[in-house]
């Protein structure tokens, strides 16, 4: 999380490697725990490099399959060790795919900017 400097009102974000590589070891502990999980991914300001002090990590998943609800299912999932706020998005194998068959603007900016940490299958 940010830090203040003992005498001064100026933050200190994370920078992008050190967001990077706690994506990284969270995907490779998540991967081995939750053999469901085909991708993980963020998108957004720090996938562009543009993120600035108060920027979260966008973080996207692919899952094989879920019986919960869209918006639930970050729910199952603990997010501990990241160094700024995550907000998460997780998708089914199937959805993903209806996504990418509708070409959605959504599907495409995920497509030119996402940087994929994480990949156990080639979706789409």
């Amino acid at each position: 999380m940010p830090v203040r400097s003992l005498s001064s009102s100026v933050l200190k974000w994370p920078d992008l490697d050190k967001v990077h590589e706690a994506v990284c070891t969270w995907a490779k502990n998540q991967a081995v725990q939750r053999p469901e999980i085909l991708q993980v991914g963020y998108i957004g300001s720090y996938a562009r490099g543009d993120w600035g002090v108060g920027s979260d990590l966008d973080l996207i998943m692919i899952i094989e399959s879920s019986e919960e609800l869209f918006w639930r299912r970050a729910l199952d999932f603990e997010f501990k060790g990241f160094p700024v706020p995550v907000d998460t998005l997780v998708y089914t194998q199937q959805e993903w795919r209806e996504i990418a068959e509708q070409s959605s603007l959504f599907y495409q900016t995920v497509e030119a900017e996402a940087v994929w940490v994480y990949r156990r299958a080639k979706l789409v």
